[in-house]
């Protein structure tokens, strides 16, 4: 994964880093590295007071309660503020023990800056909906506040952009899963070095999801990618998806 501007001990190697801002997947976006002077973050599993501030937007999802139990265990600190919907906008809910107030897409610019005027070495963690992965990858950017994306959907290429274009730090990737990534980088080195090698080959893809899920898997579809590079022809029957 990354840490903002953590001092490496040991190169980064694939399949795990393999092109980043080059993959269609998994980018981690670390601009302006070489200038600014590495150092090394510490996280205390004891004290409150040095522990990375963690936002997680989405907080009362699957995915969101999944973040913020791993970071109490992690000894992280959460920020008792989360961005949702304008219909739970003033709500306050418990998740793994932490009340959390819920702020809806109104309100979001001045709780943000608010926020990371307090905490200046937070770090946004995103499960909301793909409605609005755009418009909060935008204001992070704005803000300046580094960000794991985990939301998929949205217009990917407008999100690589304005992260490209700024110098926030970001992570995003349609799987959070290390074997999944493993997976589809090393999908993504065979696309690049036998380009055409499934040529005349018929393959399908299948996935399976939760219920919940609100729009098509994007680890499918970057399989899918993979597979057009090496000369496979999809088209929507190729495509199965399930509900879980």
């Amino acid at each position: 994964m990354w840490v903002q501007g953590a001092e490496l001990k040991q190169p980064l190697k694939p399949p795990f880093l393999c092109n980043p801002l080059n993959s269609n997947r998994t980018r981690f976006f670390t601009n302006h590295y070489q200038k600014r002077k590495p150092f090394v973050v510490v996280m205390s599993m004891s004290t409150k007071s040095t522990a990375v501030p963690i936002m997680v937007n989405g907080c009362n999802g699957k995915m969101g309660s999944s973040v913020i139990m791993a970071a109490n265990s992690a000894g992280l600190q959460i920020l008792p503020k989360s961005f949702g919907p304008e219909y739970e906008a003033g709500n306050t809910v418990e998740v793994c023990g932490n009340e959390i107030k819920i702020h809806g897409p109104s309100e979001r610019d001045s709780v943000l800056a608010s926020l990371y005027d307090e905490y200046p070495n937070m770090i946004v963690v995103d499960y909301t909906l793909p409605t609005l992965v755009n418009d909060n990858a935008d204001l992070y950017c704005k803000v300046g506040v580094p960000f794991v994306m985990g939301t998929t959907g949205g217009d990917r290429d407008r999100l690589y952009k304005i992260v490209d274009d700024s110098k926030v730090y970001a992570v995003i990737s349609p799987q959070m899963g290390k074997q999944v990534v493993a997976f589809l980088a090393a999908m993504d080195m065979m696309a690049e070095q036998f380009p055409g090698a499934f040529s005349g080959y018929s393959l399908h893809v299948k996935e399976s999801h939760q219920a919940a899920k609100l729009d098509t898997s994007a680890t499918a579809k970057a399989v899918i990618s993979c597979f057009k590079k090496l000369g496979v022809s999809f088209d929507d029957q190729c495509f199965f998806g399930v509900s879980t």
